[in-house]
């Protein structure tokens, strides 16, 4: 097939469901053309790394003040920020109704209006991937979120997600989410009058020949991680969650234990922690898999969040022990002491730390445990051949909606 892959955001290690279902439907063959918006020079390096996989990429500047001008206009009319924040229109005007491509797929809620206007513009079937449902982190961002700044943005737009998330279900070919748990949230939006398209589950994998355990590198004894992109509010929050209110019980019994925080553009303060002796923030590292693999234990003990959480998939896969709350894993059919731990509440979830920490056996039977179940339930190539007959099914009835599945 020749593919038309929208995406508001550089797909990247970062971003890695867009990154990896790309590579994945080029290596089976598909012609993946790729239109995305670049923030900064990083990201536009990153671009150039993408072109190496992929028919092309048509790339533009998408910088701050671009996207601060994009939200002044929904200021006003209702619509959320999320939905104007990268529009471009010249990234997709060109595309016409004489376009060569076969399907179209648009990735996220910022994505959504580019999806809208290809829609309008030509005859081709679109699948939109909403990948989590957005309003449905607004509203635990509401409630749980410890930024208050950041609580009252998603106060402002969480009504209008909700209408426009709602609004949106019955205007794409199909409808892609990572999640059980945000395809009911997405349906729970639907107005009474909207018979909404086909949503469909296609859950994260793992790169399983990146994350992986590596039997040279020794694990530091005593050592916690916690991993994911550190100016992401639900990351932050979680990350003062485990210093301020689990690592106490935990430092009471274990003074030894070091806290290991691990990933790129870590907030002010998140940086602050580290005038703790035994904690360490990283920063942007090259690469994530040696700390997951020199850890005793990671940890993911997440207040709010949707869809799949990758950081507990990467560690699972590296075969390092994990401890996750109930809602992290909400979304994958794990088996709670076989395959991690699973706790709920600052003094379980440290007992659960203390209990890997103290215990070399039982960590290693539950990191291997985890390895299996990633290369059972969590490849890539498994989402991106269920990806494929979903573009078959719309390229057969293109240009009618389908409706719910299963």
């Amino acid at each position: 097939m020749n593919i038309l892959f929208v995406v508001p955001y550089v797909p990247s290690l970062v971003r890695v469901r867009p990154y990896n279902l790309i590579r994945s439907l080029a290596d089976r063959g598909h012609q993946v053309t790729v239109f995305t918006v670049w923030v900064n020079e990083q990201e536009r390096e990153l671009v150039e790394q993408l072109r190496q996989y992929v028919y092309e990429v048509r790339a533009l500047p998408m910088p701050a003040w671009r996207s601060f001008i994009n939200c002044v206009p929904a200021l006003f009319s209702g619509e959320p920020l999320q939905a104007s924040y990268s529009w471009d229109a010249q990234l997709v005007s060109h595309i016409n109704g004489h376009s060569p491509y076969d399907v179209v797929h648009v990735e996220h809620l910022r994505g959504a209006r580019y999806g809208l206007q290809l829609k309008a513009n030509t005859h081709l079937p679109v699948v939109w991937d909403s990948v989590d449902c957005i309003s449905h982190l607004f509203k635990q961002a509401v409630a749980k979120s410890n930024d208050p700044v950041g609580r009252l943005r998603s106060m402002f737009d969480l009504k209008r997600t909700e209408k426009y998330e709602g609004w949106l279900l019955d205007k794409f070919n199909h409808i892609l989410v990572t999640s059980p748990v945000d395809k009911e949230a997405l349906l729970s939006l639907k107005p009474a009058d909207n018979k909404a398209s086909s949503i469909s589950v296609v859950p994260n994998g793992v790169d399983i020949n990146t994350f992986r355990p590596d039997p040279i590198i020794e694990p530091d004894p005593s050592t916690i991680v916690i991993s994911g992109k550190m100016s992401y509010h639900a990351n932050v929050s979680m990350v003062m969650h485990l210093f301020h209110d689990i690592m106490p019980h935990v430092w009471a019994k274990r003074s030894d234990a070091r806290l290991l925080i691990v990933g790129q553009d870590p907030t002010r303060e998140v940086q602050a922690l580290e005038a703790h002796p035994m904690v360490t923030v990283t920063g942007t590292v090259p690469e994530i898999r040696p700390f997951l693999c020199q850890a005793t234990v990671a940890v993911t003990p997440i207040t709010y969040g949707a869809g799949i959480q990758n950081k507990v998939l990467e560690a699972m896969a590296c075969g390092t022990a994990v401890v996750t709350t109930s809602q992290a894993v909400s979304a994958i059919d794990i088996v709670p002491d076989r395959d991690l731990l699973v706790a709920d509440g600052d003094e379980a979830f440290a007992e659960a730390i203390l209990i890997l920490l103290n215990d070399s056996n039982y960590r290693r039977q539950l990191g291997d445990a985890g390895r299996t179940y990633i290369e059972t339930h969590h490849l890539w190539t498994t989402s991106a051949e269920r990806l494929e007959k979903i573009y078959e099914s719309v390229l057969i009835r293109s240009g009618e909606p389908q409706y719910i599945d299963n």
